[in-house]
């Protein structure tokens, strides 16, 4: 078990939470690198090596610093980035270029030029400019790129709308009319300076049915057999991205199977009748990698109480170190690490510190009787968290531990004042 509680202290990894939160200071993200590297392995064992000609790049928007991205390489995972940040850190933990690909819907031209220079192995096309920029970039370079157009399926998958990508009215991917898509496949095809590799779909996050991935997957095979009558062009790969839902607080998270193992039916079964060699598959999971690998520690501060309303505990954190409450709803639950085997007897809502209204990370929850000082634990917090931290306030973003069999490392140090003012001129 990765979450254990022992002698009244909840321990992660093996490491005492409230003894991190000692040594290091809260709000501090802490991550298990046991949880994180098994994720990766039932992907490589029900995936990657269940069928040939597969590949997991790990979606770093759900969380990479530094240590992430060593971390995905030394697993054996490629890796999926959306901006010239998220390369950039790739690139400076020594990410091998063939084993990244890169995403996004509006890629500046000098995001471009550094993932040409660098050489990286797929640029996920998201718009009708982007192709002759890429074009552009790789005449002036002479360089080749490798890409695949991002499309919109059109399907509606069962979800926050904020992270719903897959229906027609997106600004993701280019819409799947074939006067828009069919021209843009010719082009690519026709460019000495592009090596078209395939197509690329996302439907959306946080998903429990396989519905809206099986119906895209449909839809792109279609796509690619009009290719191929268009253009007698047999795609080279088919990326059906990721959204594997996980547990927050008590959705039944299903297994990587469940959604791959049909996906690949369909698609075997499409290439089969053809009897065409099927291309590359490729899976972009990031939230089911990282987010149950991760908790938040915070400490507790004011707790007060409205008479026949509501109490309010107060903790050091809040919506600067997770947004996902305040931004679309996100719902959680925790514990005070400190008294994790007392009787649950009060109802609370834990807030943030922020100046703000809405800076609400629980609702309505069970705990044992909290005190300042106290120690409090949010479970499923490692994705979304760290990467979508703020300043808001001029709050520090908190560091980042590492724990692994009871051994802790701090991977992110945590800001202080003059880390936050830095670039700032009087």
């Amino acid at each position: 078990m990765i979450r254990e509680i022992k002698n009244n202290k909840l321990y992660f990894d093996g490491c005492d939470t409230t003894a991190l939160a000692e040594k290091y200071g809260t709000p501090l993200y802490v991550y298990s690198e046991n949880d994180i590297i098994g994720r990766f392995e039932e992907l490589r064992r029900d995936f990657i090596e269940k069928y040939p000609n597969t590949r997991v790049a790990y979606a770093a928007k759900a969380f990479f610093p530094l240590a992430m991205a060593k971390l995905v390489d030394q697993c054996g995972m490629c890796v999926d980035v959306v901006s010239g940040g998220e390369l950039y850190t790739a690139i400076k933990a020594g990410f091998p270029a063939e084993k990244i690909e890169f995403n996004g819907n509006n890629k500046s031209r000098k995001e471009l030029e550094m993932a040409i220079e660098y050489g990286i192995g797929r640029i996920i096309v998201d718009s009708l400019q982007e192709l002759s920029i890429i074009e552009e970039i790789c005449r002036e370079k002479n360089k080749k790129a490798r890409i695949l157009f991002r499309v919109t399926p059109g399907v509606k998958s069962s979800s926050h709308d904020y992270i719903v990508t897959g229906k027609k009215d997106s600004k993701f991917g280019i819409p799947l009319d074939d006067e828009i898509v069919l021209p843009q496949v010719k082009a690519a095809i026709d460019s000495p300076y592009i090596d078209f590799y395939g197509i690329h779909f996302h439907v959306g996050s946080q998903l429990f049915d396989n519905g809206s991935h099986l119906q895209a997957t449909d839809i792109i095979l279609k796509l690619a057999g009009k290719i191929k009558e268009n253009f007698g062009y047999d795609l080279k790969e088919i990326n059906v991205g990721g959204g594997f839902g996980v547990t927050y607080v008590d959705e039944e998270r299903k297994s990587y199977s469940y959604f791959l193992d049909p996906i690949m039916e369909k698609i075997d079964a499409y290439y089969a009748q053809l009897g065409v060699q099927r291309p590359n598959v490729v899976i972009e999971p990031g939230r089911s990698i990282a987010a149950e690998a991760g908790i938040t520690l915070y400490t507790v501060g004011s707790i007060k109480e409205i008479p026949g309303i509501r109490t309010y505990m107060s903790v050091d954190g809040g919506m600067t170190d997770n947004i996902r409450p305040a931004l679309y709803q996100a719902v959680y639950t925790g514990v005070l690490a400190n008294k994790a085997e007392e009787e649950k007897t009060e109802v609370l809502t834990v807030c943030g510190k922020c100046c703000e209204s809405g800076d609400i990370l629980i609702h309505d929850l069970k705990v044992a009787k909290p005190e300042a000082g106290d120690i409090f634990a949010v479970f499923s917090t490692g994705a979304y968290g760290y990467t979508m931290a703020s300043n808001y306030n001029k709050n520090p973003i908190p560091g980042v531990v590492f724990v692994k069999d009871g051994a802790d490392r701090l991977v992110v140090k945590p800001q202080t004042y003059d880390d936050i003012m830095k670039n700032e001129i009087l």
